[in-house]
Protein backbone atom coordinates (compact mmCIF):
# COMPACT_ATOMS: atom_id res chain seq x y z
CA UNK A 1 0.00 0.00 0.00
CA UNK A 2 1.31 3.26 -0.64
CA UNK A 3 0.91 6.31 1.93
CA UNK A 4 1.73 9.08 -0.43
CA UNK A 5 0.20 10.51 -3.85
CA UNK A 6 1.17 8.43 -6.63
CA UNK A 7 3.13 9.96 -9.57
CA UNK A 8 0.66 9.16 -11.82
CA UNK A 9 -2.31 6.87 -11.96
CA UNK A 10 -2.25 4.15 -14.87
CA UNK A 11 -5.49 2.90 -15.80
CA UNK A 12 -6.48 -0.13 -18.10
CA UNK A 13 -10.45 0.48 -19.27
CA UNK A 14 -12.46 -2.26 -20.15
CA UNK A 15 -13.34 -4.26 -17.15
CA UNK A 16 -11.71 -1.67 -14.74
CA UNK A 17 -13.21 1.54 -15.93
CA UNK A 18 -16.17 0.61 -17.73
CA UNK A 19 -18.30 -3.02 -17.57
CA UNK A 20 -17.57 -4.18 -21.32
CA UNK A 21 -16.65 -7.79 -21.43
CA UNK A 22 -20.53 -8.71 -21.39
CA UNK A 23 -20.53 -7.04 -24.83
CA UNK A 24 -16.90 -7.84 -26.00
CA UNK A 25 -17.55 -11.84 -25.35
CA UNK A 26 -20.83 -11.38 -27.17
CA UNK A 27 -19.05 -9.89 -29.92
CA UNK A 28 -16.55 -12.96 -29.95
CA UNK A 29 -19.06 -15.54 -29.88
CA UNK A 30 -21.04 -14.54 -32.36
CA UNK A 31 -17.86 -13.85 -34.88
CA UNK A 32 -16.91 -17.83 -34.12
CA UNK A 33 -20.46 -18.26 -34.99
CA UNK A 34 -20.23 -17.09 -38.28
CA UNK A 35 -17.13 -18.96 -38.51
CA UNK A 36 -18.59 -21.95 -37.70
CA UNK A 37 -15.60 -22.35 -34.82
CA UNK A 38 -16.12 -24.21 -31.18
CA UNK A 39 -14.04 -21.67 -28.80
CA UNK A 40 -15.86 -22.27 -25.92
CA UNK A 41 -13.34 -20.71 -23.61
CA UNK A 42 -12.77 -16.92 -24.11
CA UNK A 43 -10.35 -16.12 -21.59
CA UNK A 44 -7.65 -15.52 -22.94
CA UNK A 45 -8.98 -12.49 -25.07
CA UNK A 46 -9.81 -11.07 -22.13
CA UNK A 47 -7.36 -7.87 -21.23
CA UNK A 48 -5.68 -8.27 -24.85
CA UNK A 49 -5.83 -7.00 -28.35
CA UNK A 50 -7.43 -9.58 -30.22
CA UNK A 51 -5.40 -9.42 -33.13
CA UNK A 52 -1.81 -10.83 -30.44
CA UNK A 53 -4.00 -13.71 -28.99
CA UNK A 54 -5.27 -14.84 -32.70
CA UNK A 55 -1.13 -14.39 -34.06
CA UNK A 56 0.41 -16.05 -30.42
CA UNK A 57 -2.57 -19.00 -29.52
CA UNK A 58 -3.03 -21.93 -31.81
CA UNK A 59 -6.68 -22.35 -32.94
CA UNK A 60 -8.79 -22.98 -35.83
CA UNK A 61 -7.61 -19.12 -37.02
CA UNK A 62 -4.29 -20.20 -37.37
CA UNK A 63 -3.95 -19.76 -41.49
CA UNK A 64 -5.65 -16.08 -41.21
CA UNK A 65 -4.87 -12.95 -40.86
CA UNK A 66 -4.82 -11.43 -37.18
CA UNK A 67 -5.48 -8.33 -38.34
CA UNK A 68 -8.51 -9.10 -40.34
CA UNK A 69 -9.73 -11.15 -37.90
CA UNK A 70 -9.76 -8.21 -35.17
CA UNK A 71 -11.49 -5.80 -37.70
CA UNK A 72 -14.36 -8.86 -38.03
CA UNK A 73 -14.92 -9.15 -34.10
CA UNK A 74 -14.79 -5.35 -33.76
CA UNK A 75 -17.58 -5.16 -36.37
CA UNK A 76 -19.62 -7.70 -34.51
CA UNK A 77 -20.40 -4.42 -32.09
CA UNK A 78 -23.30 -3.51 -32.44
CA UNK A 79 -23.02 0.14 -32.79
CA UNK A 80 -25.84 0.87 -30.09
CA UNK A 81 -23.95 -1.09 -27.76
CA UNK A 82 -22.67 1.15 -24.38
CA UNK A 83 -20.87 -0.59 -21.59
CA UNK A 84 -21.47 0.53 -18.24
CA UNK A 85 -19.46 2.25 -15.72
CA UNK A 86 -17.59 0.43 -13.29
CA UNK A 87 -18.69 1.43 -9.92
CA UNK A 88 -16.72 4.28 -8.78
CA UNK A 89 -14.42 4.60 -11.69
CA UNK A 90 -15.68 8.59 -12.26
CA UNK A 91 -14.95 9.34 -8.71
CA UNK A 92 -11.26 7.59 -8.92
CA UNK A 93 -10.66 9.46 -11.83
CA UNK A 94 -11.67 12.98 -10.26
CA UNK A 95 -10.31 12.33 -7.05
CA UNK A 96 -7.08 11.85 -9.12
CA UNK A 97 -7.19 15.27 -10.81
CA UNK A 98 -8.74 16.88 -7.55
CA UNK A 99 -5.48 16.17 -6.10
CA UNK A 100 -3.63 17.25 -9.53
CA UNK A 101 -2.45 13.40 -9.78
CA UNK A 102 -2.41 12.97 -13.62
CA UNK A 103 -4.04 10.18 -15.12
CA UNK A 104 -3.43 7.79 -17.77
CA UNK A 105 -5.42 5.20 -19.80
CA UNK A 106 -3.57 2.35 -21.45
CA UNK A 107 -5.94 0.18 -23.49
CA UNK A 108 -6.45 -2.38 -25.56
CA UNK A 109 -8.99 -1.07 -27.24
CA UNK A 110 -8.94 1.27 -30.11
CA UNK A 111 -9.19 4.83 -30.11
CA UNK A 112 -13.19 5.50 -31.11
CA UNK A 113 -13.83 2.95 -27.92
CA UNK A 114 -11.61 4.60 -25.86
CA UNK A 115 -12.84 8.53 -26.81
CA UNK A 116 -16.54 6.80 -26.60
CA UNK A 117 -15.97 5.31 -22.96
CA UNK A 118 -14.12 8.06 -21.33
CA UNK A 119 -16.51 11.28 -22.88
CA UNK A 120 -19.82 9.41 -23.08
CA UNK A 121 -19.64 7.12 -20.48
CA UNK A 122 -18.01 8.36 -17.70
CA UNK A 123 -18.08 11.93 -18.22
CA UNK A 124 -14.01 11.83 -17.57
CA UNK A 125 -12.05 12.38 -20.56
CA UNK A 126 -11.18 16.12 -19.72
CA UNK A 127 -9.50 14.71 -16.55
CA UNK A 128 -7.42 12.12 -18.80
CA UNK A 129 -4.15 13.25 -19.34
CA UNK A 130 -2.62 10.56 -22.19
CA UNK A 131 -4.46 7.40 -23.76
CA UNK A 132 -2.77 4.92 -25.23
CA UNK A 133 -5.05 3.00 -27.22
CA UNK A 134 -3.94 -0.73 -28.94
CA UNK A 135 -2.87 2.05 -32.45
CA UNK A 136 -0.11 3.24 -30.29
CA UNK A 137 1.63 -0.08 -29.91
CA UNK A 138 3.86 -2.92 -32.09
CA UNK A 139 2.82 -5.36 -29.35
CA UNK A 140 -0.30 -5.46 -26.80
CA UNK A 141 -0.70 -6.56 -23.04
CA UNK A 142 0.95 -8.34 -21.52
CA UNK A 143 3.92 -6.58 -23.37
CA UNK A 144 4.98 -3.46 -21.49
CA UNK A 145 5.25 -1.09 -24.02
CA UNK A 146 1.38 0.55 -23.35
CA UNK A 147 2.70 1.63 -20.12
CA UNK A 148 6.15 2.67 -20.45
CA UNK A 149 4.57 4.66 -23.35
CA UNK A 150 1.88 6.44 -21.03
CA UNK A 151 4.66 7.32 -18.40
CA UNK A 152 7.07 8.41 -21.31
CA UNK A 153 4.60 10.79 -22.04
CA UNK A 154 3.63 12.09 -18.72
CA UNK A 155 7.29 12.60 -17.92
CA UNK A 156 7.17 10.74 -14.80
CA UNK A 157 9.25 7.61 -13.98
CA UNK A 158 7.14 4.19 -13.43
CA UNK A 159 8.68 3.50 -10.55
CA UNK A 160 6.49 6.12 -8.90
CA UNK A 161 3.20 5.00 -10.11
CA UNK A 162 0.08 3.24 -9.35
CA UNK A 163 -1.52 0.91 -12.10
CA UNK A 164 -5.20 -0.82 -12.11
CA UNK A 165 -5.62 -3.76 -14.42
CA UNK A 166 -8.43 -6.49 -14.46
CA UNK A 167 -6.39 -8.89 -16.15
CA UNK A 168 -3.22 -11.07 -15.62
CA UNK A 169 -1.82 -10.04 -18.97
CA UNK A 170 -2.72 -6.04 -17.77
CA UNK A 171 -1.06 -6.45 -14.72
CA UNK A 172 1.96 -8.64 -16.25
CA UNK A 173 2.20 -5.80 -17.96
CA UNK A 174 2.69 -3.17 -15.97
CA UNK A 175 4.51 -4.93 -13.77
CA UNK A 176 7.20 -5.26 -16.68
CA UNK A 177 7.19 -1.66 -17.15
CA UNK A 178 8.67 -1.07 -13.79
CA UNK A 179 5.44 0.03 -12.56
CA UNK A 180 5.41 0.75 -8.49
CA UNK A 181 2.58 -0.29 -7.54
CA UNK A 182 0.20 -2.73 -9.45
CA UNK A 183 -3.28 -3.38 -8.19
CA UNK A 184 -5.55 -6.27 -9.43
CA UNK A 185 -9.74 -5.62 -9.64
CA UNK A 186 -11.31 -8.69 -9.39
CA UNK A 187 -14.00 -7.75 -11.89
CA UNK A 188 -12.84 -10.49 -14.95
CA UNK A 189 -10.70 -12.79 -13.23
CA UNK A 190 -10.26 -14.48 -9.82
CA UNK A 191 -7.50 -12.57 -7.40
CA UNK A 192 -5.49 -15.18 -7.17
CA UNK A 193 -5.13 -15.20 -11.27
CA UNK A 194 -4.18 -11.77 -10.60
CA UNK A 195 -1.73 -12.03 -7.77
CA UNK A 196 0.16 -14.47 -9.57
CA UNK A 197 0.80 -12.08 -12.20
CA UNK A 198 2.50 -9.54 -9.94
CA UNK A 199 -0.31 -7.49 -8.55
CA UNK A 200 0.55 -6.02 -4.77
CA UNK A 201 -3.15 -6.15 -4.07
CA UNK A 202 -6.68 -7.14 -5.47
CA UNK A 203 -9.73 -5.15 -4.34
CA UNK A 204 -13.64 -5.87 -4.95
CA UNK A 205 -14.31 -2.13 -4.70
CA UNK A 206 -12.52 0.80 -6.73
CA UNK A 207 -13.38 2.69 -3.67
CA UNK A 208 -11.08 0.96 -1.25
CA UNK A 209 -8.63 0.62 -3.82
CA UNK A 210 -8.64 4.48 -4.00
CA UNK A 211 -8.13 5.19 -0.07
CA UNK A 212 -5.67 3.05 0.07
CA UNK A 213 -2.94 5.01 -2.68
CA UNK A 214 -4.51 8.55 -0.79
CA UNK A 215 -7.13 9.06 -3.53
CA UNK A 216 -10.13 9.31 -1.55
CA UNK A 217 -13.14 9.97 -2.88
Amino acid sequence: MTNHLPGALLLDLDGTLVDSEPIHRAAYRAFFAQRGWDVTDLSAFTGRRAQDVFASIPGPWSEADPEELAAAVVACIPSEAAPEPVAGAQALIEAAASHDVRVAVVTSAAPPWAERALYDVLGVGQHVDVVVTAHDVVDGKPDPTGFALACERLHVSPADCVAVEDSPAGVAAAVAAGVGNVYGLASTHPPGDLLEAGAVAVYDDLGDLAADVSLTF
